[in-house]
C-alpha cells in the first residue's frame, strides 16, 4: 500500500506515534440544485466556509492553499513526512437529492470571470504556476458556473499538457441552461451528451493527454450571458451518499489497494451530483489522514 511498506508500519503511525488526524465538515446548499448537473459545494455555506471562485482579477491564474483559502481541514504540513487519506463518512437525512455519487479534488489553480458573451479568444495570465502536481500529471479542468447562463453556446480550452506541450486544445463542450452559481456549466446528462462531450464534471483533454499544467486561453463558439471560471483540480477520492438511514464509510486501507495521497497545504473539497435539489440539505462528515 502506498506509503508503509507493512501493515505494522501503518499500525505504528496510527497507534504508537499518534501520526493520524481526524476532522469534521458539513456544507448546507441554499442553491436549488438540478439533477443530473454536478455541482461545486466549495461555494456552499457551512465548514469550511464558501469560496468564491471570482474574487480575483479576471483570466488571471490565481492558485488555492489551505492556508490563505481554507477548505477541508487536514492538518498542518509534515515534509519530510507524506500525508494519507485513510478514511471519510459522509451522512445527510434529507433524501432529496440522493442517491449522490461525490469526488473529493484538490482545487490548485483557478481562472476566474470568462465571459460568456466573448467570441474573441479569452488569453489567461499565468504569472503563477501548480502549487501542487507541478508537472500536471492527473490534473483535470472543471468549469464552475459564477454567474447565470441562457446556455447552448459550446466552447473549447486551449492548455499546456502535462508533458510541457502548449497549444493542446480541448474537446469542445456545450453549456447547460442551469443558471445556478455552482453548477459545473459542462455537466448534461440528458440526451445530447454525446455530443457535448460532457459526460461527467470534468472538460475533456486533447486525445493522448492526460492532464494539465495551465490554460492558455478560451474560446467561446456563440455568445451567451454569464461568467464561469475554469479551476485546476486533482481528483482524490470519490464515494456515494446513498441514503438517510445510515452515514457511508468508507476505509482506504480495507476498501482500496491505495491510500490517496494529500499534499501539504492542499486545498480540499467536494463536487457532487443530486437527483433532485440540494437546498436546504445538510451534508456532514469527516476525514481522517494519516502521515509518516
Amino acid at each position: 500500500m502506498a506509503g508503509f511498506t507493512k501493515i505494522p508500519d501503518y499500525v505504528n503511525a496510527s497507534v504508537v506515534n499518534g501520526s493520524n488526524r481526524y476532522y469534521t465538515w458539513r456544507k448546507s446548499p441554499t442553491q436549488v440544485t438540478t439533477q443530473g448537473v454536478w455541482f461545486d459545494l466549495s461555494m456552499s455555506p457551512g465548514n469550511p466556509i464558501p469560496k468564491y471562485w471570482f474574487d480575483a482579477t479576471p483570466l488571471t491564474a490565481v492558485q488555492v492553499k489551505l492556508s490563505t483559502d481554507g477548505g477541508l481541514m487536514h492538518g498542518s504540513g509534515v515534509t519530510p513526512a507524506n500525508k494519507y487519506l485513510t478514511e471519510m463518512m459522509g451522512m445527510t437525512v434529507t433524501g432529496t437529492a440522493l442517491p449522490m455519487p461525490m469526488i473529493l479534488l484538490d482545487y490548485l489553480l483557478y481562472y476566474p470571470t470568462i465571459d460568456d458573451s466573448i467570441t474573441d479568444p479569452q488569453t489567461m495570465t499565468n504569472g503563477v504556476t501548480l502549487p501542487r502536481y507541478t508537472d500536471g500529471a492527473g490534473v483535470q479542468m472543471i468549469a464552475v458556473s459564477t454567474a447565470s447562463r441562457t446556455g447552448g453556446q459550446s466552447f473549447s480550452v486551449s492548455y499546456t499538457n502535462s508533458s510541457g506541450v502548449a497549444g493542446r486544445t480541448s474537446g469542445t463542450v456545450l453549456e447547460n441552461s442551469v443558471s445556478v452559481t455552482g453548477s459545473i456549466v459542462t455537466s448534461n446528462l440528458t440526451s445530447t451528451t454525446a455530443s457535448n462531450n460532457a459526460t461527467g464534471p470534468f472538460i475533456p483533454l486533447q486525445i493522448g493527454d492526460t492532464g494539465v499544467q495551465s490554460i492558455q486561453s478560451v474560446t467561446m463558439n456563440g455568445a451567451d450571458v454569464g461568467l464561469f471560471t475554469i479551476i485546476l483540480v486533482k481528483p482524490l477520492a470519490t464515494f456515494q451518499l446513498r441514503g438517510i438511514d445510515a452515514p457511508v464509510e468508507v476505509n482506504y486501507l480495507k476498501d482500496f489497494p491505495v491510500l490517496p495521497q494529500i499534499q501539504d497545504d492542499a486545498y480540499l473539497n467536494f463536487i457532487c451530483l443530486p437527483q433532485g435539489s440540494l437546498a436546504a440539505t445538510a451534508i456532514h462528515g469527516s476525514i481522517k489522514t494519516l502521515f509518516n
